[in-house]
């Protein structure tokens, strides 16, 4: 008997070795020495590709050949190893591990230095020409690309590429290799990463921010670099130190993503070695907090120090005063050629106001507005000890051209991008002397995340967005993801709703995209928009809805009007969204695949949690982005920055809402109320005076806020029936918000929101109507209580309940709703005509009457229906 086996807790390379040995040795049987891992427990069970023989099943004493593959470890094969010194027993052994001294050896062994024991196989398959099917094509890629981490790990060969070549070329399914590996870190991992977070200490030298990170651990960690390499990832700092203390050693692996700190350096005084932005070394002889305590040292000591703002700015600067027209401010810029100013007051700095604001500011006629309404109070600033790299960094998130250097409270100087970039490229010259190798610095306008995009979007919609790269890559253009779906990747949220930007003819793009899935694709010229709806087969959702747009700018004839657009760039298309966090895009072009845009700081207030316009005059164009600030603020658990709570209720001061549509408005609340828990985010409007915009006299009173909480619990309580029905909830919060209101204000509300009239018939005569049925009850007779309300629609039943204080009231409702309204009786028009009743009207009053009888609790089942309609009506002669 000849037998394939590996490893215990065997994974995708196993089986994939001994799918590909079972080819070159067809009489041999397959069995696992032991366990599998679960991702390959379910592809077996998904596609049983070959017979496995039960270990329990096989006489070990009959065995004269051993195959071994992916494993040379005699503690790992189970109980094979019982016969490994057996004499005359044949062994051969496959593997791209080297030999230590405890290792097994066979009669044939085959070992070579590659990523995965597949890559092996794929070779003697290829050379031999017994080439593979495309599922075992496909089982071989999955052993590949799992070991090598889908040929990204550093221990992938060119050997395994070209492997994988052809292996798709004899047919292996990518898309089932995509399923089943996803780059996961083991439990052991994750542990020690979460470890190295809690434990790292961050130091600040001459604005560069560095982390030092440590653990100990009883057993050997084999690549601790990968670990590095996720930090990196995860945080937002220049430089990183792991130090990790296993066997009786510290390993440091470092990492740096600045050229003022050289970790080649650092880990030279540890006699270790490697690269300006990586590096490692291993200590002996110290303890993990000595080690700590040494390294810090060093590190202070190898920062570089830089220029600071007193160095760069300039100064006198030019200002104006708070109170000073915005026509006064425009002649004071076209004066002396500058393009922004800073704003004081009584001698103290107070905010900065531009050009564009100021431009746009006149466009809509408010050339004699002040200039504290409009300029930008929260605009970053620093002191003149700042550091250049601190200066630079807050420049480029915050997409600020103009940078203020304050002593206390009062402007001294200016730093302006110009300035930077000259400092940046005297620094640059100065590198290229010093270090000839180093000839230009990686870009800062953002990271790449295509590894974020591979691990958390499902694998169809992840090779979606390759595919568009390649389109756009075929067309010549740049195409881009953009909107929800970026903003809720970056905070751990699945969002499916996928927004295409093209710096192009978007429709021309959206047509051959969709040609190459064979969907559909819905175009509307005037706007350079399309969407392509794509059928996902048994995957939640099953339709999926992608939305292409041509990149546009826009502008407003007048505010609170809808927009004009014409077609842009991506930066001007990401300029007219209205908050911060929704101005992020991912380039999906295959070059630069992955790579995120970030013009606006949207990263920035992602991390600090805050919600906050673009510009100026963002509520002034758009009123309703202001109920949509809220409307973020609560779904994310955001807070609004004080600048953008400022021009909010500087637009209400300007009453700008009054010229904004109802519809609009409309939308916005049911929004709300779906998307937020409505009692916080009524109240947060109501904090910021937008609820008077509905109407002036609707106000967040102690009462108000008691109905609402009631409707929410009252919603909560009716979803948890899980019925087939669903109340419409935008609808009842309607009716909760408006019910404090007189009959005369109600309706002008309603006309204010432009509410559909069904929906306005519903909350006018559903308000009224609940008032007379809680008027009539509770009710004792189940009967009276089935009539009373078996008319109503469920929204009025559920805001009767919701706005009653009494017990018994709401008792009485819940009652109907769950058990009086399914009461019917069991006879039929049928059943009566079998008992000798002629039809007629006769029927209607016998089914009302069989009705009253069962709600009453008289009669229960066929039976008693049927003795009492004998009883009453045979007896009265109805043949």
């Amino acid at each position: 008997m000849e037998i394939i086996t590996s490893h215990i807790n065997a994974d995708f390379d196993c089986l994939a070795s001994m799918v590909a040995a079972k080819k070159l040795y067809p009489e041999a049987d397959i069995a696992f020495a032991g366990s599998q891992e679960k991702k390959l427990r379910d592809f077996l069970e998904a596609f049983k590709p070959v017979d496995i023989k039960r270990i329990k099943d096989i006489e070990l004493s009959e065995i004269t050949r051993l195959i071994i593959v992916d494993t040379k470890n005699a503690g790992r094969i189970g109980q094979f190893a019982e016969i490994i010194s057996r004499p005359g027993i044949d062994i051969h052994i496959y593997d791209h591990h080297q030999f230590s001294k405890e290792d097994i050896r066979g009669r044939i062994e085959i070992i070579e230095e590659v990523g995965a024991t597949a890559t092996i196989f794929s070779e003697l398959l290829k050379n031999k020409k017994l080439h593979p099917s495309p599922m075992e094509a496909t089982i071989l890629c999955l052993g590949i690309y799992e070991e090598t981490g889908s040929l990204l790990f550093p221990s992938t060969t060119e050997r395994d590429i070209l492997a994988v070549a052809y292996l798709v070329k004899r047919g292996a399914n990518l898309n089932i290799v995509s399923s089943f590996l996803r780059m996961e870190l083991s439990h052991e991992e994750i542990d020690l990463l979460n470890e190295l977070v809690q434990s790292a200490k961050e130091i600040i030298v001459g604005g560069i921010k560095i982390k030092i990170a440590k653990a100990l651990r009883e057993g050997y960690v084999g690549d601790a670099a990968h670990l590095a390499h996720r930090i990196m990832d995860m945080e937002d700092i220049d430089a990183l130190f792991v130090l990790l203390d296993m066997e009786g050693k510290i390993l440091i692996v470092a990492r740096s993503r600045v050229t003022e700190l050289n970790v080649a350096d650092v880990m030279k005084e540890f006699e270790g070695g490697g690269h300006p932005s990586a590096a490692a070394a291993t200590i002996k002889g110290l303890s993990l907090e000595e080690a700590d305590d040494k390294l810090t040292k060093i590190v202070l000591e190898n920062v570089k120090p830089g220029k600071v703002a007193s160095d760069i700015m300039t100064s006198p600067v030019i200002t104006t005063n708070w109170d000073y027209t915005l026509k006064e401010i425009e002649t004071t810029m076209t004066k002396y050629g500058v393009n922004a100013l800073p704003v004081i007051r009584d001698s103290i700095y107070v905010g900065l106001i531009s050009r564009e604001v100021i431009e746009k500011a006149l466009f809509h006629g408010f050339d004699k507005s002040k200039a504290i309404d409009f300029c930008t109070t929260d605009a970053a600033t620093v002191g003149q000890d700042t550091s250049i790299r601190e200066i630079e960094l807050i420049m480029i998130e915050r997409n600020q051209r103009f940078m203020p250097v304050l002593k206390d409270g009062k402007i001294i100087g200016a730093i302006t991008r110009t300035d930077l970039l000259r400092i940046l490229y005297e620094e640059f010259l100065r590198r290229s002397r010093i270090e000839k190798s180093e000839t230009k610095e990686k870009p800062s306008i953002g990271r790449n995340i295509a590894l974020l995009l591979k691990e958390k979007f499902p694998p169809d919609i992840y090779g979606l967005l390759k595919l568009a790269g390649e389109v756009a890559d075929e067309q010549g253009i740049n195409v881009y993801l953009v909107g929800g779906s970026v903003r809720d990747l970056l905070r751990n949220e699945e969002n499916l709703d996928i927004d295409i930007v093209v710096e192009g003819d978007g429709i021309s793009f959206a047509k051959t995209f969709g040609e190459k899935l064979c969907s559909k694709v819905k175009t509307h010229e005037r706007f350079g928009t399309a969407k392509i709806i794509i059928s996902r087969g048994g995957v939640t959702p099953p339709l999926l809805k992608i939305d292409v747009a041509t990149a546009r700018t826009e502008y407003y004839e007048s505010p609170a009007a809808l927009p004009t657009v014409e077609t842009s760039s991506i930066k001007k298309d990401l300029y007219r969204r209205d908050f911060t966090i929704n101005t992020l895009a991912v380039k999906l072009n295959l070059k630069d695949f992955g790579l995120l845009i970030d013009f606006f700081g949207g990263q920035r207030d992602l991390r600090e949690k805050t919600i906050r316009v673009i510009h100026n005059l963002s509520f002034i164009e758009d009123p309703t982005r202001a109920f949509r600030a809220v409307r973020f603020s609560e779904r994310f658990g955001f807070k609004l920055s004080k600048h953008t709570e400022n021009l909010i209720r500087s637009t209400i001061k300007m009453d700008l809402f009054s010229k904004l549509s109802g519809s609009r408005l409309y939308e916005e609340l049911l929004l709300t109320f779906d998307e937020t828990e409505p009692v916080k985010a009524l109240k947060r409007l109501s904090d910021l005076g937008l609820l008077k915009v509905i109407h002036p006299n609707l106000i967040f009173d102690p009462e108000l806020e008691s109905s609402l909480h009631s409707m929410f619990e009252t919603l909560a309580w009716f979803n948890l029936l899980f019925l087939e029905e669903r109340p419409d909830s935008g609808v009842l919060y309607l009716m909760a918000l408006l019910s404090g209101l007189g009959e005369a204000e109600r309706k002008a509300a309603i006309e204010r929101l432009a509410t559909p009239p069904r929906i306005s018939a519903i909350i006018i005569k559903g308000i009224s109507r609940s008032r007379d049925i809680l008027s009539k009850l509770p009710l004792s007779d189940p009967a009276g209580l089935y009539h009373l309300l078996k008319d109503v629609g469920l929204e009025v039943l559920l805001f009767s309940m919701a706005i009653s204080k009494d017990k018994q009231k709401q008792r009485s409702i819940s009652h109907y709703l769950i058990e009086l309204r399914k009461i019917k009786p069991i006879l039929k028009g049928e059943s009566l005509k079998k008992m000798g009743i002629q039809p007629g009207p006769v029927y209607s009053r016998i089914f009302g009457e069989l009705l009253d009888e069962k709600l009453s609790g008289r009669l229960e089942g066929k039976e008693d229906e049927e003795r009492f309609v004998r009883k009453k009506y045979i007896k009265e002669g109805h043949k």
